[in-house]
C-alpha cells in the first residue's frame, strides 16, 4: 500500500524514474480498488447497467481523481527504461501497440543515471 501512496503524494510528478516495483503496485492496488467500487455500486444497485458497464458515480469520480497520478507514474516508468513519456501514447495503434507498451513498462531499469535522472534501485552516494 506504500507504493500506492507514494505515487498519490507524487501527483503531477512528471520527472524523474519510477521502478518496475512501485509502478506495479500502483497498478494492482488501483486495480482492487477500482474492482472494489464497482461491486459496492452493483450491491447498492447505484451502477449504470444499462450499457453493461457496471459503473457508476464512486468508479467514475475515482477515475477522475486517478488519472494524472496514473499518467504521472507512467511516465516516470518510463524514463526508468530511458524512454519519453511521450510512449504512453502508443496504444493508439490498433493490437500491438498496447502489447508494446506492457513490454516496456515491464522492462528493467536502465543501469546507472540517465537523462531523467538516478536510478531508484541504486543507493543514492552521499556528498
Amino acid at each position: 500500500m506504500n507504493w500506492y501512496l507514494g505515487a498519490i503524494k507524487k501527483y503531477a510528478v512528471f520527472s524523474g524514474r519510477a521502478r518496475r516495483k512501485e509502478y506495479w503496485f500502483f497498478v494492482l492496488f488501483n486495480t482492487l480498488i477500482s474492482i472494489g467500487f464497482i461491486v459496492v455500486e452493483l450491491l447498492a444497485g447505484i451502477a449504470i447497467k444499462e450499457m453493461g458497464l457496471g459503473v457508476g458515480l464512486l468508479c467514475s469520480l475515482y477515475f477522475l481523481a486517478i488519472i494524472v497520478p496514473s499518467f504521472a507514474i507512467t511516465t516516470r516508468r518510463l524514463h526508468d527504461t530511458g524512454r519519453s513519456g511521450w510512449w504512453q501514447l502508443l496504444p493508439l495503434l490498433p493490437l500491438i501497440g498496447a502489447i508494446i507498451l506492457i513490454v516496456f513498462l515491464a522492462t528493467d531499469s536502465t543501469a546507472g543515471a540517465n537523462k531523467y535522472g538516478p536510478n531508484p534501485k541504486e543507493p543514492s552516494t552521499p556528498r
